[in-house]
């Protein structure tokens, strides 16, 4: 059992490992063990996530998500098979997590009289700044 939140946790039983080779460094190790882990969670069909928390997570999940709704995370940082395991389901707790908080709603408001001071004074300053920039003509005669 992932726990994500105090009220939100994921059984094993919905998640799929596939163990594959990793790539980058690590010498002979590379080319002979399966240490990089793929692993695989079912968004679309799981009943353990609220329909608010997947719409969110779909969304977050980018290009990490198939059509079918299966949101593949790959880990390959670590040269042995359990730390790259720890390390996927870290991921996905993380990124479930961030789907679970409930964005914020934002609240209309007015500038204050001192913002709208400070913009046109901005404004000001910045129109003396560019006059003074300008080529004088020439005026005489």
């Amino acid at each position: 059992m992932i726990r994500i939140t105090r009220n939100l946790s994921i059984p094993e039983s919905e998640l799929f490992e596939l163990f594959i080779r990793a790539s980058g460094p690590g010498g002979q190790n590379v080319n002979k063990v399966s240490t990089a882990v793929q692993l695989r969670f079912d968004v679309q069909a799981s009943p353990s996530l609220t329909d608010a928390v997947r719409a969110r997570l779909l969304k977050l999940a980018g290009n990490r998500i198939t059509q079918d709704g299966i949101l593949i995370i790959e880990a390959q940082r670590y040269r042995s098979q359990g730390r790259n395991r720890d390390d996927a389901r870290v991921k996905l707790a993380e990124l479930i997590r961030a789907a679970a908080a409930e964005p914020k709603t934002r609240h209309v408001t007015k500038p204050t009289l001192a913002s709208k001071q400070r913009r046109l004074a901005n404004k000001q300053q910045r129109s003396e700044t560019k006059q003074q920039r300008s080529k004088v003509k020439a005026g005489y005669q």
